[in-house]
């Protein structure tokens, strides 16, 4: 293969390897700005200047756009292949050997979006309590999402990425915290395990951040298989050379 062609063809697996980083950063992005308004046209809150139809129609389009971003995230990856990521695993949680879990829960929450879409659009023949019960699933899939994006992200370390995880977290739990407190709830009681509930979400997802990706070595610890980190860590070189970072740090004595 002549030097040029290698060159092209690594500069084609460069553009697909930070596509795929920043859709996954865009699609958290576009799935909080989603829930938030899906919480905002719950309250019923309007103003003159932002009718209702305004909040409803921006959830139906962000909802829509963020569907088109999770395809193109799960194309790219599966295209690029330096990690070995195929389209089976993009659905079905937990077989791939880099990072299992963590890319397990990407595919758990593509799942949940995947249902909610599908239901959406049957929503008249499910019938309301039907559809409002597999639209619920959103909220669960949201905490999915951000932990698959700080458990196999290459990206979770870059200042700009945790200031958008960041931001993305405090957003969900401040419109959810505004839920509680001006919404109509069952009880106080029910109030004070909302709040529980998000209080511990918040500290679960910053202490497993601190912990986990935060700190090196995190691929090993996240459940790569030994033959992946073997394959990754011997190709540092071409890494550097073509622009993919796995989060993999330089081996020393062995393995990361």
């Amino acid at each position: 293969m002549s030097p040029t062609l290698v060159a092209s063809v690594g500069h084609g697996s460069t553009a697909l390897w930070y596509l795929t980083r920043a859709t996954g950063l865009v699609t958290l992005v576009l799935l909080s700005a989603t829930l938030v308004l899906g919480i905002v046209s719950s309250l019923g809150w309007t103003s003159e200047r932002w009718p209702r139809f305004v909040s409803q129609a921006l959830h139906r389009n962000l909802s829509l756009l963020c569907i088109v971003l999770v395809a193109l995230h799960v194309v790219t990856t599966v295209v690029d292949g330096y990690v070995p990521i195929g389209l089976v695993d993009a659905f079905v949680p937990f077989l791939t050997p880099y990072r299992p879990l963590w890319i397990g829960l990407g595919a758990l929450a593509l799942d949940l979006l995947v249902a909610v879409a599908i239901t959406s659009g049957l929503r008249r023949r499910l019938g309301r309590r039907a559809w409002r019960a597999v639209h619920f699933s959103a909220y669960l899939c949201w905490p999915i999402a951000v932990l698959h994006g700080l458990g196999s992200g290459s990206d979770t370390r870059v200042p700009v990425a945790l200031v958008i995880e960041g931001s993305c977290v405090v957003a969900v739990l401040g419109a959810t915290a505004w839920r509680i407190v001006a919404g109509s709830a069952p009880s106080t009681r029910w109030r004070a395990g909302a709040a529980l509930v998000g209080a511990a979400l918040a500290i679960g997802i910053a202490v497993f951040a601190v912990v986990g990706p935060l700190r090196p070595g995190w691929s090993k610890r996240a459940g790569t298989s030994p033959s992946v980190l073997t394959q990754l860590s011997g190709s540092g070189a071409s890494q550097a050379a073509s622009g993919h970072d796995t989060g993999l740090e330089a081996p020393r004595s062995g393995p990361p």
